[in-house]
């Protein structure tokens, strides 16, 4: 991969899927997006190629939102001056992530581009339906079902269902 100068190299996002509530009732496990129990995990895409670089999870989704895990996990696995490219859960006052909002000029559409890209992936991994419907086995074992699946995902992004392509280049001069 050439370093194009980019300060940021991947999108990250998070993926909720859905778990049977563990009992006993534990609101650690809520998730919004589907007003009930689930799972999250977070991944990485790199910009330019595309391709599953990092990946991390499962976290109850109640207790784990998008920006505790980059503080917990994501930040310490990036380079110096290096930012990741996210959605709003993750504004941090730019010091790690840039999170903008909107498509009102080229830099901003450019960079909706590189996440809506990211959505495609999410879309994949729901593709499978062991982890597009509720899960019925043990919690636990959702880690091992989804790595299989992202796997998968990867091995065919990388032969035969590539991604769309996306320009990417953020402007930064490096120091």
């Amino acid at each position: 991969m050439e370093d194009n100068g980019s300060v940021c190299l991947v999108t990250v996002d998070g993926t909720d899927f859905m778990i049977y509530e563990p009992t006993p009732f534990d609101r650690k496990w809520f998730s919004h997006k589907f007003r009930g129990a689930g799972v999250r995990y977070k991944v990485g895409i790199c910009i330019q190629t595309g391709w599953i670089v990092w990946m991390n999870g499962p976290f109850p989704c109640g207790s784990w939102p998008d920006l505790r895990i980059a503080r917990d996990w994501l930040h310490r696995e990036l380079g110096p001056e290096e930012k990741y490219l996210a959605d709003g859960g993750y504004v941090d006052g730019g010091q790690y992530s840039e999170t903008p909002n909107g498509l009102n000029n080229a830099d901003q559409k450019m960079k909706g581009d590189a996440r809506a890209r990211h959505e495609t992936v999410n879309r994949r991994f729901k593709q499978w339906c062991i982890l597009e419907r509720r899960f019925r086995h043990e919690p636990h074992l959702h880690a091992k079902v989804f790595r299989a699946i992202a796997n998968i995902t990867q091995l065919c992004i990388e032969r035969d269902e590539p991604l769309f392509d996306v320009e990417y280049y953020d402007g930064y001069d490096r120091v």
